[in-house]
């Protein structure tokens, strides 16, 4: 049974559409940025985020600091698809593609 209020104001149903896709933009977005991570520290690269590198170093193993520090932003980013912050996640994921590209570009140039 579809939702009375979207059924009246099919924008707003638009508008939760997109704050959905910008969500799973997020959460890909978090996952390249983890794999990058690893292959960083797999090559000896020290991480440059303060947070990430405190949690790294504070677990017994640096990949369990890791997804501590990523399921914190899934839930951040949870938090702006529950509340509807359309704006907030498209700017983070513009942040963190460039982050994700920046990654790669450092890890080819490292292997060169």
């Amino acid at each position: 049974m579809a939702d009375h209020t979207t059924a009246i104001n099919p924008a707003l149903n638009q508008g939760r559409q997109r704050v959905t896709y910008l969500l799973v933009q997020y959460t890909y977005l978090q996952v390249l940025d983890f794999l990058t991570t690893i292959a960083f520290l797999l090559h000896g690269v020290k991480e440059g985020n303060p947070l990430v590198r405190f949690m790294v170093s504070a677990t017994s193993n640096p990949i369990n600091g890791l997804l501590v520090v990523k399921l914190l932003a899934v839930l951040l980013g949870l938090y702006c698809w529950r509340t509807g912050r359309a704006r907030l996640l498209g700017r983070i994921n513009i942040l963190f593609a460039a982050l994700v590209a920046w990654n790669l570009v450092a890890l080819i140039l490292s292997a060169r």
